[in-house]
């Protein structure tokens, strides 16, 4: 990941005037550090939004000097083998940035602390969030384990210069459109930027799709079981939903013709060669190839725009997802939401703290850093003119939201299993090992965890 400077915002001047309103739930009972006060340990996997929150932290201490909080942050897979290793030996962070692939597990293990009683006592107002994104961290025991922090969507991140060379002017890429059966105007595009060492578009006679120089299209991989960046935008259009319901369904819909249909048709960007082969990325990264002038297009999250707009020589434009045959667009919608470890030895200092994050005080000045959308409209607002202010038009990522045309993340018990099953079933299909109807079996075979 290319990570490129954060705007420093100095702290609110009546910050401290509004976190003696933030309440924690009773009280501080701590010791451990000299003068009675309490460290807290905090845990985020993206380097890109450390320095915003290191500000929330110093704020935080402000107004509560008995209070200091220590951030760590690790790359995702370390960051996840690091907190469940941490469940074991008792050493876990007091707060951690949660993810909805994650806490349902942690649930059942029991490792994950209920905020009910914190969030009744200080009167935390769930609804001043984005639609729905409060309900997603309520498990089916009925009980709360986060206060959401952010959310995202997935938009089309192009190289500017190559979409002009092509004959393409942006308001072209605003109105695209997608089918299973011929790719419609999305597949013509990613077609005609697709170039080989000869200088042959995709769409002319005498293409060779064996000896691409830029391909129209970036894959991030096969996308495993949710298919955030990678497939879900498509099969979101066609009316294939994951699970029977979300959250906390307990059939998975992989066998469904119109999932198979989809994947049939990314496949077919491979054997086209309008899109990299699986094995010559291995190692690689997207944006990075992105950045290199390997790709035209990219379809990725919102919490990448620093690091697409961070590449020298690279002039960078944003367009949403195509329309499919629902007659709208469709995004994935995900939101992170901060946790509390069931064996802190500091819970009411640790709600306290969460629920800051969870406030205006904290999201605005995330908001005002330009690096996600925190989870309060408003505060997404002020992240909205941040990228403006430099030059960066984040509407793409919005629009869905705005009009309705996004759909959850799909939440369900055993969530690990299930993507050690599907990612090497979608590996083999996308690496032309496997034919789309072997993803029946697989279904199958995630269907049998739930009985």
């Amino acid at each position: 990941m290319k990570s490129t400077t954060l705007r420093r915002v100095a702290p609110l001047a009546a910050l401290p005037l509004v976190l003696a309103a933030c309440g924690g739930g009773g009280g501080s009972d701590a010791g451990g550090e000299s003068g009675g006060g309490t460290t807290l340990s905090y845990w985020l996997w993206d380097a890109n939004q450390q320095p915003a929150y290191q500000q929330c932290a110093d704020a935080f201490h402000e107004a509560n000097p008995d209070i200091t909080v220590e951030i760590t942050q690790n790359g995702w897979d370390d960051y996840w083998s690091g907190v469940s290793t941490g469940f074991v030996s008792e050493t876990a962070p007091d707060v951690f940035t949660d993810h909805l692939s994650k806490y349902p597990e942690f649930v059942t293990q029991g490792q994950l602390l209920p905020l009910d009683d914190y969030v009744a006592a200080d009167g935390v107002d769930l609804s001043q969030y984005s639609e729905g994104l409060a309900d997603l961290w309520v498990g089916q025991d009925g009980h709360r384990y986060g206060l959401p922090k952010d959310w995202d969507t997935v938009a089309i991140f192009y190289n500017a210069d190559m979409v002009a060379d092509a004959g393409y002017a942006p308001e072209d890429l605003a109105n695209l459109t997608w089918n299973p059966d011929d790719g419609g105007t999305y597949e013509q595009l990613i077609a005609h930027l697709t170039v080989d060492k000869n200088g042959v578009r995709g769409d002319e006679a005498g293409f060779d799709k064996n000896d691409v120089a830029v391909y129209g299209l970036g894959l991030p991989g096969s996308g495993g079981a949710n298919g955030q960046t990678e497939w879900s935008m498509y099969t979101g259009t066609t009316g294939w939903t994951h699970t029977d319901v979300n959250p906390w369904g307990t059939h998975y819909n992989y066998d469904d013709e119109r999932f198979q249909s989809t994947i049939a048709w990314w496949y077919s960007l491979i054997e086209k060669g309008y899109m990299p082969p699986p094995e010559t990325t291995v190692g690689a990264s997207m944006n990075d190839d992105f950045g290199a002038g390997k790709y035209a297009l990219n379809v990725n999250g919102s919490w990448m725009i620093n690091s697409y707009y961070g590449y020298d020589g690279i002039n960078v434009g944003l367009a949403p997802t195509p329309v499919g045959p629902s007659g709208e667009r469709a995004s994935m919608f995900n939101g992170l939401a901060d946790s509390i470890w069931a064996g802190t030895k500091h819970p009411d200092e640790a709600a306290k703290w969460v629920e800051f994050l969870g406030s205006t005080a904290c999201q605005d000045l995330v908001g005002q850093a330009g690096v996600v959308f925190p989870a309060i409209p408003s505060s997404a607002e002020l992240a909205k003119t941040s990228f403006a202010d430099r030059g960066i038009d984040v509407d793409p990522f919005m629009v869905q939201v705005q009009d309705g045309t996004t759909f959850l993340f799909p939440i369900t018990d055993h969530a690990a299993d299930v993507n050690a099953i599907m990612q090497p079933a979608m590996d083999a299909v996308m690496g032309g090992t496997a034919d789309v109807s072997s993803l029946t079996e697989a279904n199958d075979e995630v269907n049998a965890l739930f009985n």
